[in-house]
């Protein structure tokens, strides 16, 4: 590890949040590329279709796959629909969460909310804080000490993100945050981006959370089977691994303490099958810069913009074969990331006030 690093505090009430403000980092104003009016006007127009097609798929799948699980039980059979129930319970949930948290997936209110409060359930994120800390991730992408979802703290934590791939560490942290949320309480971090007039949604959730979780292990307890934990809780775990090979592509091993999502962000070109789990969030650049603009449109978003973006992954191992090794390196040297390339065409990074002020 380099001498001249000094471990940084990554949490939202440390020195490095107080840092943040004074530095001109938190809520700060971002680069956004240029797009004619007309057309942004044109993609951030929100439907029901799509997102009613595709959610209605997503559920057939689970009915599909659950009840195949089911009917092949006892036998070794039974883990082909149970895997794929599982990543349709774990991980394709993580996108539902994640679009109609910003409601825009929908075009209806009521629709988004359903989606999201059972989204929220399946990947393990109560709906309340994780709107709040989401959108502060937004306000303040991979800035240290304000953004609560920065994935990799450096030093990277390897055994921390093998783990996140069944959701060993997050998993049992969230579990914990809802028992705490059940005593009406919150954590020191929660207090900062969660407005006390939500707090009371947090309680009843956490409770009814716990309600469920009661009601499944009493089935299991009565049957005498694991069966019921395979429907709800277990997939929350066995069914993350493909929510995690897509995550850790958004953000890791990229810059932090910026104010261009070109540099802090990946677009990776992903399979139909990866896309319609990860319902589009693949264009990340793309969506952090333009946020409210919906899923179905981010391919769209991404052609508008791809003279003024880095070239995008072309695919999963492209992408890995940067990340593993700046994840090895940073182990040994914190101060690494990677330098995200912009074209000819593009303006210029813009690295905030802080990395401006440094010398070449």
């Amino acid at each position: 590890m380099t001498a001249e690093f000094i471990k940084r505090d990554y949490s939202l009430v440390g020195l490095d949040s107080k840092l943040a403000e004074e530095n001109g980092l938190a809520n700060a104003e971002w680069y956004a590329s240029d797009i004619p009016r007309k057309r942004m006007k044109e993609l951030i127009q929100r439907r029901n279709g799509p997102a009613i097609r595709d959610t209605a798929i997503w559920f057939i799948l689970l009915i599909v796959s659950g009840t195949a699980g089911y009917m092949l039980w006892g036998s070794w059979w039974a883990i082909i629909p149970f895997m794929i129930y599982g990543v349709l319970y774990g991980s394709a949930s993580d996108s539902r969460w994640h679009e109609c948290g910003h409601r825009t997936a929908f075009r209806t209110k009521w629709m988004n909310d359903v989606v999201y409060e059972i989204a929220s359930f399946m990947v393990l994120r109560e709906s309340v804080p994780w709107r709040w800390s989401h959108t502060r991730h937004h306000t303040d992408t991979i800035i240290v000490g304000r953004d609560p979802e920065i994935p990799s703290p450096r030093p990277p934590d390897l055994l921390g993100i093998a783990m996140a791939v069944f959701s060993l560490k997050s998993g049992p942290k969230e579990l914990s945050k809802v028992l705490l949320h059940c005593t009406g309480r919150l954590n020191a971090a929660e207090e900062t981006y969660i407005p006390e007039e939500e707090r009371y949604k947090v309680y009843w959730n956490a409770r009814i959370w716990v309600m469920i979780y009661a009601v499944v292990i009493a089935a299991v307890i009565i049957s005498g089977s694991i069966l019921p934990l395979m429907y709800i809780g277990l997939p929350s775990f066995y069914g993350a691994w493909e929510m995690v090979l897509c995550g850790l592509t958004q953000h890791i091993g990229l810059a932090e303490d910026v104010l261009d999502h070109r540099l802090n962000c990946r677009t990776v070109y992903m399979n139909p099958i990866s896309r319609f789990l990860y319902w589009e969030m693949n264009y990340h650049v793309e969506h952090h810069m333009f946020p409210m603009v919906p899923y179905h449109n981010l391919a769209k978003l991404h052609e508008e913009l791809k003279h003024d973006m880095p070239v995008p992954y072309s695919g999963f191992l492209e992408a890995y074969k940067e990340i593993i090794p700046a994840l090895f390196r940073q182990v040994k040297d914190p101060t690494y990331y990677v330098k995200r390339e912009l074209p000819s065409s593009a303006k210029p990074a813009m690295p905030g006030p802080v990395a401006a002020m440094m010398p070449e």
